[in-house]
């Protein structure tokens, strides 16, 4: 294939996401498990685990703290959120359980909303910065599911800053240069940004005075950060404007996977506030924002974009460790040991796998094979071959494997260091 340009249409066969997860055995879903809810698989699971821990680790860094909430409300808190009025039609009908009516959560805001109210703030406080990787769902229809880009059940990497009315450009900025670094990191190009404003009907807050504030900032913060962008109308969410970060698949179908928002209105209708240094109570604002979306989302789409092949410290396996016969399988367990001791993936392929040719195909796609001969074993040295086909010099196999636990902790786009 090398050498050969791919046609859209044969590129899309090759890195459609629903068939690579399937070869690959990320995810699968089951007809009793229902349409639009997939299971991980324990290689889907372990990219999925690497991904959260590395949004985490950006949100601790960036002055986050982490929360924990229920995917269950009663109806009446999605009455006051504004979610039961504007959003109904995608949320999964109430079950009535003594007396009261619960609901799945098809957003993570009024719970956070709670979270804060629940304690008295100081403007010192501000802005106070509360993110969750927490599950969701929507009542999508049968015939717009699949794969991992359209599910009933989401994981959402989701934030909600808290903070004074001068303080929300400068969060909303914030937020947009995690987006751009989180991108980088992961080898995900944004297509387009866009300011998505309201449109005709009645599914949007009637507030023209909350929406003119919160549009003009986020104009201003879209100007301020240089990016090229259009105004969309019709794609805010009902209680204010948005900046959605467009991606696209290999056809060039659009999906939003990161957002921006900055919310006048639930803070009205939570009746939220802060101290201030005049002593008096005053209203903050929510910016909402999303580094990476769904966590199905964004994995959907870093399957397509590596081709299954991910980048070391996101793949499922980082090193495989091969012996050429049953001789060497003592030394190659026992680099699988130093591996894991090292926090790395690894797992061994012993000659029960088949060939040492099948076992080396096998693994055509995990970052590091470690070949072991009785030469290796028997000098305690590792020879690396790197999935674009390098092969580095032999090396101690303590220190080939601080060489690729320092790449993978790095989480570097390339496989080997200079």
């Amino acid at each position: 294939m090398s050498g050969t340009r791919l046609t859209i249409r044969e590129e899309t066969t090759v890195h459609d996401h629903r068939k690579l997860g399937r070869e690959l055995d990320l995810f699968d879903t089951d007809p009793l498990i229902g349409s639009g809810l997939p299971y991980w698989l324990p290689a889907g699971a372990a990219v999925r685990q690497a991904l959260e821990q590395y949004i985490l680790g950006v949100e601790r860094r960036a002055g986050y703290r982490h929360v924990y909430s229920p995917v269950l409300g009663k109806r009446e808190l999605y009455e006051i959120s504004g979610h039961w009025s504007h959003y109904s039609e995608d949320m999964f009908p109430p079950m009535d359980l003594g007396g009261e009516q619960l609901v799945l959560r098809p957003s993570l805001c009024p719970h956070h909303a709670l979270i804060y109210r629940s304690r008295a703030h100081s403007y010192r406080e501000l802005p106070l910065r509360m993110a969750e990787l927490g599950g969701m769902h929507r009542s999508e229809l049968s015939g717009v599911l699949g794969g991992l880009t359209r599910v009933r059940a989401i994981q959402l990497n989701d934030a909600h800053i808290f903070c004074t009315p001068e303080q929300a450009a400068g969060e909303a900025l914030g937020a947009l240069e995690l987006i751009r670094r989180a991108y980088a990191v992961l080898g995900i190009q944004a297509v387009r940004y866009r300011l998505s404003l309201p449109g005709a009907g009645g599914k949007y807050v009637a507030d023209p005075e909350l929406w003119e504030r919160s549009c003009k900032l986020l104009t201003e913060v879209l100007e301020a950060s240089g990016v090229p962008y259009e105004a969309v109308e019709g794609e805010a969410a009902f209680y204010g404007p948005k900046i959605d970060v467009q991606i696209a698949d290999g056809a060039g179908r659009e999906s939003t996977l990161s957002t921006v928002q900055i919310d006048f209105h639930q803070p009205e209708r939570f009746d939220l506030h802060y101290i201030s240094a005049d002593g008096a109570k005053h209203r903050p604002v929510m910016v909402h924002r999303s580094i990476i979306g769904s966590v199905e989302r964004a994995v959907a789409h870093l399957i397509e974009v590596h081709g299954g092949a991910f980048p070391a410290w996101l793949a499922p396996v980082q090193l495989v460790a091969v012996p050429i016969s049953e001789a060497e399988v003592p030394a190659a367990a026992a680099l699988v040991e130093q591996c894991l001791d090292q926090g790395l993936r690894a797992e061994l392929a012993g000659p029960e796998h088949g060939t040492l040719g099948a076992r080396i195909r096998a693994a055509r796609l995990v970052p590091y094979q470690a070949v072991i001969g009785a030469r290796e074993a028997s000098a305690g040295a590792v020879a690396l071959r790197l999935r674009d086909g390098r092969r580095p010099e032999a090396l101690p196999a303590g220190e080939a494997v601080g060489r690729v636990a320092a790449v993978v902790a790095a989480r570097s786009s390339e496989l080997w260091g200079g």
